[in-house]
């Protein structure tokens, strides 16, 4: 605002010159409306978890030995272990399979893992063995394992893998559990072989002390004292004192259900 002369001295405005831009015009902006959208939904899988016909199916329609953390051993009770080979493979009771195995039982005892009882089956071995603890009883089964394998695996002049699955082991926590156990174990051709008698010649049984009346005849067929016995005398209760209580083994006894 200034004062122009003439004017009484009142303030008028002068209107400022225009200053014409030199900016040059852009594209015109189109503004487009949008809807409004729904908020979307995320879909929630429908696979996986506990449900009905879930998870991996087992091989050959047969399922094995469950993969989870085995229990807390007591060294006061024998287990009854089982370890079976793959199909297709050639029996385990022919004489050059059945010594190769017995010469690779009778390395596999150590101080802290025993192997008390056994009988190899067409298809299957069958153990009782003693453990001091959780630890010794792993890294002895799995050891037991591996040199059985190997042995068996030369004898058939074979490579590769001989179980099936990892081995089944069942506590025996009472006299009666472990002398069910014990007959099962060195009878257990009786279930096999037809018109079975006397005693089995690829199981432990020539070393039993426990028969009601000890039989007569030579050690087990094709042993020497050169070979490494193949069983170790029991150490716990159970498997020393505990089931003669329920009576000793009659050598004309035939397994039942552990």
């Amino acid at each position: 605002m200034t004062a122009v002369p003439g004017s009484n001295n009142k303030m008028t405005a002068v209107p400022r010159p225009k200053i014409k831009s030199t900016a040059v015009p852009g594209p015109k902006v189109r503004k487009v409306l949008r809807k409004p959208q729904a908020q979307q939904q995320l879909p929630f899988h429908t696979w996986g978890g506990i449900r009905r016909g879930a998870g991996r199916k087992p091989r050959l329609g047969k399922a094995g030995i469950a993969h989870r953390a085995r229990p807390l051993h007591d060294r006061q009770h024998p287990l009854h272990v089982t370890l079976r080979v793959r199909r297709g493979l050639p029996s385990l009771r022919t004489q050059t399979v059945f010594f190769a195995i017995r010469g690779a039982l009778g390395k596999a005892s150590r101080a802290a893992f025993r192997i008390v009882h056994f009988s190899v089956q067409i298809d299957h071995v069958h153990l009782i063995i003693e453990a001091k603890d959780k630890a010794a009883l792993s890294s002895g089964a799995a050891g037991l394992s591996i040199r059985v394998a190997r042995a068996a695996n030369w004898a058939l002049r074979r490579r590769g893998r001989f179980w099936s699955d990892r081995y089944h082991a069942r506590p025996l926590r009472s006299p009666r559990e472990v002398r069910n156990a014990v007959v099962y174990v060195i009878t257990n051709w009786r279930k096999h072989v037809q018109r079975s008698s006397g005693l089995d010649p690829c199981s432990s049984a020539w070393w039993f002390t426990g028969w009601s009346v000890p039989p007569r005849g030579p050690p087990s067929p094709g042993w020497t004292e050169d070979e490494p016995v193949p069983v170790r005398l029991a150490r716990t209760w159970l498997g020393r004192v505990g089931w003669r209580k329920r009576g000793l083994v009659r050598l004309d006894e035939r397994p039942r259900s552990s």
